[in-house]
C-alpha cells in the first residue's frame, strides 16, 4: 500500500528527470539549419494528433534517415518513462552507432500537444527522455519541438513558426530535393511512405 511518503519520494523522483529551458539551453544541443523543414517533412509523414511523439534520426547533412511516432501513454510525465519509450522506438527503426567515438546522427523530437507553446514540466520531461536515449544509443543529441494548435516552436531557441500547426493539413513531399534512401519508418508512416516511393 501507498504511503504519502512514497508518493511524495516518486514526486522529487519525477521532478528530478526533467530538465528546465535553462538546462536546455546550456546543453550545446545543435542548432538546425532548416527547422521548418524538418517539422513539414514530420508532419506530412506522420499526420501527428495531439499526444503524438515523433522522433526522427538526421544525418551530418540533415537528412532524414529514420523517424517514428507513437501515442504518449496516460500516465503522469516522467523522463525515465520517456526516455524508454524513445528508445525502443529507435532500436526499431535505426542501428545504434555506440561504436562510434563521436556520434555522426542527431536525434531531434517533435511533440504534438494541446496547450500554447510555453514550456511544461511534461516538455522538460521529454528532454530528459531524449537526451538520455541518444547517449544509450550512440546519438547526438538534437532539438526538441512542440506542434501545437498555435504552430510549432523549437524550444530553447526561440524559433518557431505558424505552420504547420496541430490543425493544418500536411503538406505535400518534396520533390527538389535530391534523392537519398527512403528512410526507415515507424509507426502510422510506413503506408504514407511506400505510397510516396511508388509514385
Amino acid at each position: 500500500m501507498s504511503t504519502s511518503a512514497d508518493l511524495s519520494t516518486a514526486s522529487a523522483n519525477s521532478l528530478a528527470r526533467m530538465l528546465e529551458p535553462a538546462e536546455w539551453a546550456a546543453a550545446g544541443i545543435p542548432l538546425l539549419r532548416n527547422p521548418r523543414e524538418i517539422v513539414s517533412g514530420l508532419h506530412s509523414r506522420h499526420q501527428p494528433g495531439p499526444a503524438t511523439a515523433i522522433v526522427a534520426v538526421l544525418d551530418a547533412e540533415e537528412r532524414l534517415r529514420a523517424s517514428a511516432s507513437f501515442a504518449r501513454r496516460a500516465a503522469p510525465a516522467d523522463g525515465w518513462m520517456f526516455r524508454n519509450a524513445l528508445l525502443a522506438q529507435l532500436r526499431r527503426v535505426i542501428p545504434h552507432d555506440l561504436r562510434r567515438r563521436t556520434p555522426v546522427r542527431t536525434a531531434v523530437l517533435l511533440y504534438c500537444r494541446d496547450g500554447d507553446a510555453r514550456w511544461t514540466e511534461e516538455d522538460g520531461a521529454w528532454m530528459w527522455g531524449l537526451r538520455d536515449a541518444c547517449t544509450l544509443h550512440g546519438l547526438r543529441c538534437g532539438a526538441y519541438i512542440t506542434l501545437t494548435h498555435d504552430g510549432w516552436q523549437v524550444l530553447g531557441e526561440g524559433r518557431g513558426g505558424r505552420r504547420p500547426n496541430v490543425d493544418s493539413m500536411p503538406e505535400p513531399f518534396a520533390t527538389s530535393e535530391s534523392p537519398v534512401p527512403l528512410p526507415r519508418t515507424g509507426g502510422a508512416a510506413s503506408e504514407v511512405l511506400r505510397r510516396a516511393a511508388a509514385r
